[in-house]
């Protein structure tokens, strides 16, 4: 069925659980993102801009408790207040939190609405100071919001953009790929309701002026739509691929983790895509996934080739999984099976160079096509390292004995007495 916009002539609108999670997930990933921002105990400033680009009525009704909801502005300040508090509280001088939002919301009463809930909650005074809340169109709005982050962040333009969309076609691939090139550190948070286009994706006139505008013209490579349904078996999952792989190529990001929010009628309805230039910003959000295993899912593998579904059915390959039919659920049995594939595909990499891999260049150049965090790696390694299949060596020579003991710039080298062999 078609997305149904939230609707706020009458007070809160009503929230499904689903959307519930998606709104935990940004309260879990900023208060994690904050204490990465603040490390030095000599940091005096931290400068940040958040952006909700679709940001709704601020304010929601439990679709089944009844219960008020925050939307997500006033998780972002919730989160901003708490953050300084945690973060200052045993400091000698305190760092200052210099953060400024834009609240950005096209539709009338959902826009009145947010301005009555942020009043209402004692911003009024901070609304056209720190708070910019904007009464127009995301992509209307986008340009300026980069240029004000530009202005006072001009070495990095730390930032994150939660782009909230209703549906899957508001925010097209080259606006990201805009934000990116102009804002070094930026991080966007991107919700695309991939079932719904699958639901409706055809080999029509209508389907491809979509994928025009969202900036994925050929996803398919030649094919269509209807000889993939015809010919393979778990065509949604094959289309699912195409598309995640277009998105992520076009939109200009080195790291990305687009998984599921899990949805009790099967399939997940919806991607929560996080986007950005570095690792360790990937890693912070990988970790939030396996917090919150009761909200995400996905449907590829364990180990290092997540997403490599076309020509290939993992519905037919359990072991694959590494559990049932149901998916990849960053539960006690996914990490298991993420450990052991690691276990058997890391070695391969390591042997292939003469002189190893660092720790830091094997997470980074691979994190993307898994689902593991940093530290289910390093455990990984670990194993690894017990049953003598590889060696690590610090900078200095030093040769580590525990997972413990890795760091970032360790080489991870084959033994000298090879007992690690490949068929």
């Amino acid at each position: 069925m078609p997305y149904k916009p939230y609707d706020w002539k009458n007070g809160p609108d009503h929230i499904q659980q689903h959307s519930i999670a998606k709104h935990r997930i940004l309260q879990t990933y900023l208060a994690a993102y904050f204490r990465t921002l603040v490390r030095s105990p000599n940091q005096e400033i931290l400068k940040l801009t958040l952006v909700d680009g679709f940001a709704g009525g601020g304010m929601y009704v439990h679709s089944n408790t009844r219960d008020l909801v925050k939307g997500s502005p006033l998780i972002f300040l919730d989160a901003a207040r708490e953050a300084e508090f945690l973060i200052n509280k045993d400091r000698y001088k305190p760092v200052k939190f210099s953060i400024d939002y834009f609240f950005v919301e096209a539709e009338k009463h959902a826009y009145a609405h947010l301005d009555k809930v942020l009043r209402e909650a004692g911003y009024g005074d901070k609304i056209g100071n720190m708070i910019q809340l904007r009464h127009a169109r995301f992509q209307d709005e986008v340009d300026s919001i980069i240029e004000f982050i530009k202005k006072k962040n001009p070495i990095n333009g730390r930032s994150i953009f939660m782009l909230d969309q209703y549906g899957y076609k508001e925010v097209p691939t080259q606006l990201i790929k805009r934000i990116f090139a102009n804002l070094p550190s930026a991080e966007v948070i991107l919700t695309f309701a991939v079932d719904s286009f699958l639901n409706y994706a055809a080999d029509s006139d209508l389907t491809q002026r979509l994928l025009d505008n969202i900036g994925v013209p050929d996803i398919l490579q030649g094919r269509s739509f209807e000889e993939i349904k015809s010919s393979e078996k778990h065509w949604r999952l094959f289309i699912q691929s195409a598309l995640y792989r277009a998105l992520v190529d076009r939109c200009g990001a080195k790291y990305y983790t687009p998984f599921f929010i899990r949805n009790k009628k099967g399939h997940g309805d919806y991607w929560l895509i996080h986007l950005s230039q570095h690792y360790k910003a990937r890693d912070v959000m990988t970790e939030v996934h396996w917090e919150h295993n009761n909200y995400f899912i996905h449907y590829g593998g364990a180990g290092l080739d997540m997403f490599q579904i076309i020509g290939y059915d993992p519905f037919c390959d359990a072991a694959y999984l590494g559990q049932s039919v149901l998916g990849f659920e960053f539960d006690d049995v996914a990490r298991k099976s993420s450990i052991s594939t690691l276990v058997e595909q890391i070695p391969r990499l390591i042997y292939a160079n003469d002189e190893g891999l660092s720790f830091g260049v094997l997470f980074a150049t691979t994190c993307n096509g898994s689902p593991a965090s940093e530290k289910i790696y390093r455990e990984s390694i670990g194993k690894l390292l017990e049953e003598k299949l590889v060696e690590i060596v610090s900078e200095d020579g030093v040769k580590r004995r525990s997972a413990n003991q890795i760091k970032l710039n360790d080489q991870i080298i084959a033994p000298v007495q090879r007992t690690f062999t490949f068929g």
